[in-house]
């Protein structure tokens, strides 16, 4: 239990990610075809209209794998109250939101880019935290 109570906040922040990258993952394998269909459109007047479904792909591998980090990092925090994993998941979360920010941004989506910046700060906060 000191384990839970003396890492809440990083705790939380990881169940945070872990939430958000496991659903995003699982919403892109259960409903591919949509989403290609959907990005596609979204991508449609940008340099990357032509290759949607690998950089689909490379979204959604980052998100399972930093959803999984994350999953491995609380497991770790409280059997060992070792950070890596948590930390390597922290950094592969913000790269990952950063990717899908750059793609909010060539595709002129201001919206979805204000969107991405609210997932980045708790994420960023969290690798502060990991790094101190």
């Amino acid at each position: 239990m000191n384990a839970v109570l003396n890492n809440a906040t990083e705790i939380l922040l990881l169940l945070f990610l872990i939430i958000t990258f496991l659903q995003s993952g699982f919403d892109k394998i259960t409903d591919w075809n949509g989403n290609i269909s959907w990005l596609k459109g979204h991508f449609s007047e940008t340099p990357f209209k032509n290759i949607v479904p690998l950089l689909v792909g490379i979204i959604l591998v980052t998100e399972v794998v930093a959803g999984l980090l994350c999953v491995v990092g609380i497991y770790q925090i409280l059997s060992s109250k070792a950070t890596e994993f948590a930390f390597y998941g922290a950094i592969l979360s913000s790269i990952t939101l950063l990717m899908l920010l750059f793609g909010q941004r060539i595709a002129k989506d201001y919206e979805g880019a204000k969107t991405i910046a609210v997932y980045f700060i708790p994420t960023i906060i969290l690798v502060f935290l990991l790094q101190a």
